[in-house]
């Protein structure tokens, strides 16, 4: 009886572990919602402002492992949350399996101004390289986005 509950005690234990490093992730609707929100501030407080502020980490555009990255559709890099890629041109960057993963983001957003695509990179919350659901939208001819990790 005691093995019994032990193992019980066990499952309970890595259900409560899992759920909770579930809550701790971000979802695809929260990446979409976060885009959403950073076009209509961008909108308000203008591109230098908008720019500075969106590249804050911790700051009002990251939350949890979600946060607002922003680039010309030449896939320069106007804001992100690591200060070595704002500035720089991205768009020959290769995620872990060899995929142009700006060059299709620049892909998606000349064909439809909106979207989905997934690619993998570095999660900043887990130290770990995952699978990103990113969406992305354009906006003053910049491409805004923000994704979802989830673990392979």
């Amino acid at each position: 009886m005691n093995r019994l509950f032990a193992v019980i005690a066990c499952l309970v234990t890595g259900l409560v572990t899992f759920a909770a490093a579930a809550a701790d992730r971000g979802t695809p609707a929260e990446a979409e919602a976060l885009v959403k929100k950073a076009i209509a501030y961008y909108q308000k407080v203008g591109r230098e402002k908008a720019m500075d502020e969106f590249s804050k980490a911790p700051g009002p555009f990251v939350d949890r492992d979600l946060y607002v990255t922003v680039m010309t559709m030449q896939g320069d890099s106007l804001a992100h949350i690591n200060p070595k890629q704002r500035g720089k041109n991205m768009i020959e960057f290769r995620d872990p399996d060899g995929k142009y993963a700006i060059k299709e983001r620049v892909q998606i957003a000349q064909k439809d101004g909106k979207g989905w695509h997934e690619f993998k990179f570095f999660n900043p919350m887990t130290k770990h390289i995952e699978i990103k659901r990113n969406y992305l939208e354009v906006y003053d001819n910049l491409l805004f986005s923000a994704g979802a990790f989830r673990p392979e």
